[in-house]
């Protein structure tokens, strides 16, 4: 069989690390072959380096059986290859039309022709049943919207081979459902999709061959009918995982937090509407909602991201409304954000560095006064790597360098290692590996377990209701219901979640 990609033997070292040892790839044309294993076990390096970001070390690269030598990401187009990034990388006040001809605009004479730019976009677009407006603003669409952008970038510039890392860690169920629609358009047309990613549900969904990789190595390729979901998280971690953690009967007494009363305006509308709730000691209190109905904007607030406009926040008995991040990170309360780019790291600080915010004044790490003592960081950002298993293990690599999943294993490994008595967790599970997911559940379980808090909010159904002691759930910007782990379903939940509330699903 000639096979649309083969990579034979490539070898990949970044200073002590060996990033891919060994590995070899066979990928069919026309179908979709999904590249999966932990965080830092070398799948995006595998893909950049078939994009032409990296050279290899050694091995081949043969494109529809004629060896290539991919030298930069221009000679992987030129062969006819595309990769949309994980980190989408749009210019949001161009129009999406803008975006896509972006290095490649049609001309009338001297003058970029934006009319025909919208035009040829529009022909894609409905070539492959994309359903996009050429002439509207970046800013103004949604994430699984922005993707199907950047799909159509690589299809306007004739790329028969697409390689997406991390397709879904950013899209809401319904925009998944939508990119599964997608990949079949482009699977009936003849495309060569390749999946970097994390989440076998949608492997089985998605894929028709599947590649496992594990600390750098090949571990197997099979196709989709001949495995399954245990068998592929075998492949990948090398033991059995067990999700949830191991929750403890509690019996603590009072509260942690306290909200009254709470509204937050933003751009002269209300996005958080009279929210009153009770975090207890010893529990998780679990935040389930649609995206966009609040959810994010009341665990920023809880963390002193967002102010208060209305009402008060109580924490340990003490009104915090009007304290700044860091008064409320020295009294005890961690904040895991949704947005680790935005509000988690520093990407250009070494994961030394990110490991040491907003403890660099602690005596623990202050010598003489005023200078730091370099060996007591060095020491806490090497315990932290080892007991949170952050890949690579090199505390000078810039955050920047590490892969979404490890980069919010610093963030994890940073606030829980303050010590904190509440945890505020938004979507502390997205992008990472199932490994790690299991890591981040058994924290926070095991917080919880000692009479720590826990808020944690998640798109992802199933997690709320695996870890919650009560669930909050949130339409529109309010608290429509709190029912306890007993009486939660997912049914009930789901119509929670669009508004349809009955008399005695009331906030408790």
């Amino acid at each position: 069989m000639e096979y649309a990609v083969e990579m034979r033997h490539i070898r990949k070292q970044f200073r002590t690390v060996v990033a891919n040892d060994d590995v070899s790839l066979a990928v069919r044309p026309g179908t979709v072959h999904a590249v999966i294993g932990e965080n830092g076990a070398g799948k995006t390096t595998l893909m950049n380096i078939l994009y032409g970001l990296y050279l290899p070390d050694a091995g081949q690269i043969l494109i529809d059986g004629k060896e290539r030598h991919l030298r930069s990401a221009t000679d992987a187009i030129s062969c006819g290859i595309g990769m949309v990034h994980q980190h989408f990388m749009l210019i949001p006040r161009l129009s999406v039309a803008d975006n896509v001809v972006l290095g490649s605009e049609p001309k009338k004479g001297l003058r970029y022709d934006r009319q025909a730019a919208a035009e040829a976009v529009a022909r894609v677009c409905r070539e492959y049943g994309l359903s996009i407006d050429p002439k509207r603003p970046v800013r103004e669409i949604s994430l699984g919207m922005q993707q199907r952008v950047e799909i159509v970038k690589m299809l306007y510039r004739g790329a028969n081979i697409i390689i997406l890392d991390e397709p879904t860690a950013v899209l809401t169920p319904q925009e998944i459902d939508e990119l599964g629609r997608t990949l079949s358009q482009l699977k009936k047309r003849g495309k060569t999709i390749l999946i970097i990613t994390h989440k076998l549900e949608e492997v089985m969904d998605f894929s028709d061959d599947i590649t496992v990789l594990r600390n750098g190595r090949h571990v197997v390729t099979v196709p989709k009918a001949e495995t399954d979901i245990p068998s592929l998280t075998a492949y990948m971690v090398g033991r059995d995982i067990h999700l949830g953690g191991q929750k403890q009967e509690t019996h603590f007494q009072g509260s942690v937090l306290e909200m009254q009363n709470v509204s937050y305006r933003r751009d002269g509308r209300e996005v958080l509407k009279d929210i009153s709730l009770t975090v207890r000691k010893g529990e998780i209190l679990g935040i389930a909602g649609i995206d966009g109905s609040g959810q994010t904007e009341l665990t920023e607030l809880i963390a002193g991201v967002l102010p208060c406009d209305r009402g008060s926040v109580l924490y340990q008995g003490e009104d915090v409304t009007r304290r700044s991040i860091a008064q409320r990170k020295a009294t005890g309360i961690a904040f895991i954000p949704q947005d680790r780019h935005k509000h988690g790291l520093i990407l250009d600080f070494s994961v030394e560095e990110n490991l040491l915010l907003g403890m660099q004044r602690k005596s623990q790490f202050i010598r003489r006064r005023f200078l730091q003592d370099r060996k007591a960081i060095h020491q806490m950002a090497e315990n932290s790597i080892q007991d949170f298993d952050i890949r690579p293990a090199d505390s000078a690599n810039k955050a920047s360098a590490l892969s979404g999943g490890n980069q919010q294993k610093v963030i994890v490994a940073r606030e829980v290692g303050n010590q904190p008595t509440l945890i505020v967790a938004d979507q502390p599970t997205r992008g990472v590996d199932i490994g790690a997911i299991e890591s981040i559940h058994d924290i926070l379980v095991r917080h919880r377990n000692v009479g720590g808090a826990v808020v944690l909010a998640s798109l992802e159904l199933d997690e709320v209701m695996m870890l919650s002691d009560r669930i909050a759930v949130m339409y529109d910007g309010r608290i429509v219901g709190i029912l306890s782990a007993a009486e939660a379903t997912r049914e009930k939940i789901g119509l929670m979640m669009v508004g349809r509330v009955s008399e005695t699903e009331v906030p408790q």
